[in-house]
């Protein structure tokens, strides 16, 4: 782009004698994000200019120099040569503006039918959903880390909590899988926001469409969408493909956070449940037994930074009447930063976990602590005994305040104690008082159970992986 002195105004037209004041140029320019969409633009482009051909507006001559220059300046921007001008505004106009300083006058017949308005819209919309395609791999990546943790740990019992505080018996595994259902839904979700946007804006022009013979389903088969939208100035007022991606985006970063918060607290002395991979976590400058999870706590907090993009953006178009309103710039920015902190921390989790050293022991030791087996108490009162279920809870309810008073787990209780509470309880109540044998019962669909588990993993695999 060496000598080029276009300016903005000079596309334009002449209804501006003068340039914006610099202060204009700063707050109205965009190219030092939008650049981003080059190969978005350049390729809507292609398939604008193929379809202008096709309808007679272009010659096969302007066409196919279109078509040259616009390689000439891809290459020139993914070597580093192209010099990206603010004074352009955004990569559009920086791209014509070369394009028309490469090939002449074909150049300047390319924006025919077309506007920025729903130039930008398509451009966005390709770039949404490359990224989408980009994320799919990465989350069942990271599926597969957690299907083959679960896997090697299906029957290492662990506390499972409820407020924080021990609840019952489960198996890593078991707790994994958990993780698997919800990378499979966000799968899901930006799966189904990729078919909602997977329409066409191009041919919208600014806002009303266009009097040229154009084939709006020509381009956007060209550029793989299923069909043209259907309203022109929808086409290039909605930013609901945006708003879903960055939903998505959020709910993702969301459950990343929660196995995050789990990996900050499992990884203490005071867990001891699993050391996390040496190279994903730091040292202290003046603590030199600390390794301090940072990767897990930057995944926390750049969680944050995806939910602010998706609340900004709201924010931005809760006011904006039909159609396209400059305010609209503002969305780039937001889906640019929580693409690029939602992949980073995938990539990041997947890591940690695949590489994530499990310590069995202290898990099934912490597993039984917190009488974590009253349940089954009560469980097994209903089954022998026939007692209701709300009379079984209060009679294992004293059982555990007994234990609490001997300094004993359930297991250790005498079977006298027991039977001075309810003499219904026989020998028997010990075989379900263990953290395996609580483990082992809990067989419903779904549930814990390492023969269930097992089969989850299998059921797993076929379904994501």
């Amino acid at each position: 782009m060496t000598g080029r002195e276009t300016k903005a105004v000079d596309l334009w037209g002449g209804h501006f004698a003068e340039g914006p004041a610099p202060l204009m140029e700063q707050i109205n320019a965009s190219i030092g994000f939008d650049k981003r969409l080059y190969r978005q633009d350049i390729d809507g482009s292609r398939a604008h200019a193929d379809m202008l051909a096709s309808a007679g507006i272009l010659t096969a001559a302007e066409r196919d120099a279109i078509h040259e220059g616009l390689r000439a300046i891809e290459t020139e921007i993914e070597a580093g040569r192209f010099a990206f001008s603010p004074a352009l505004e955004d990569i559009h106009l920086n791209i014509e503006a070369r394009l028309t300083d490469r090939v002449g006058e074909p150049g300047r017949k390319l924006h025919t039918a077309r506007s920025r308005n729903d130039q930008v819209a398509t451009d966005l919309r390709l770039w949404v959903r490359d990224t989408i395609d980009a994320l799919d791999p990465a989350l069942a990546a990271l599926q597969a880390a957690l299907i083959g943790q679960a896997e090697r740990h299906a029957d290492s019992a662990m506390p499972g909590f409820t407020h924080l505080q021990a609840a019952q018996p489960v198996t890593l595994g078991h707790h994994l899988l958990a993780y698997v259902e919800m990378a499979g839904r966000d799968r899901g979700r930006f799966a189904d926001a990729r078919a909602r946007l997977n329409e066409s804006p191009l041919g919208a022009a600014a806002l009303a469409g266009t009097s040229f013979p154009i084939d709006r389903r020509m381009t956007a088969e060209a550029l793989g969408f299923d069909r043209p939208m259907a309203n022109s100035i929808d086409a290039v007022s909605d930013r609901d493909f945006v708003l879903e991606f960055l939903a998505a985006a959020a709910i993702a970063a969301v459950h990343l956070s929660r196995f995050a918060e789990e990996m900050v607290l499992w990884s203490t002395p005071q867990f001891g449940f699993v050391t996390l991979p040496q190279d994903f976590t730091s040292g202290s400058s003046i603590m030199p037994q600390k390794r301090n999870p940072d990767a897990a706590e930057l995944v926390r907090g750049k969680t944050g930074r995806v939910i602010g993009d998706l609340t900004a953006l709201l924010v931005v178009l809760k006011g904006l009447p039909l159609a396209y309103s400059k305010d609209m710039q503002e969305d780039k920015e937001g889906v640019f930063d929580a693409a690029d902190a939602l992949i980073l921390c995938v990539r990041a989790m997947t890591a940690m976990i695949a590489g994530m050293a499990v310590h069995r022991e202290r898990m099934a030791k912490a597993a039984g602590v917190g009488f974590t087996t009253a349940t089954d108490l009560a469980d097994w009162l209903v089954r022998a005994g026939g007692v209701p279920f709300r009379e079984a809870h209060g009679i294992a309810a004293r059982s555990v305040r007994k234990a609490e008073s001997m300094g004993c787990n359930l297991a250790d209780l005498p079977l006298a104690e027991l039977q001075a509470i309810d003499a219904r309880i026989s020998e028997g109540v010990y075989e379900v008082l263990s953290v395996k044998a609580s483990v082992a019962s809990r067989q419903s669909e779904g549930g814990t159970s390492p023969v269930r588990v097992r089969e989850a993993i299998a059921a797993a695999r076929e379904r994501f992986l």
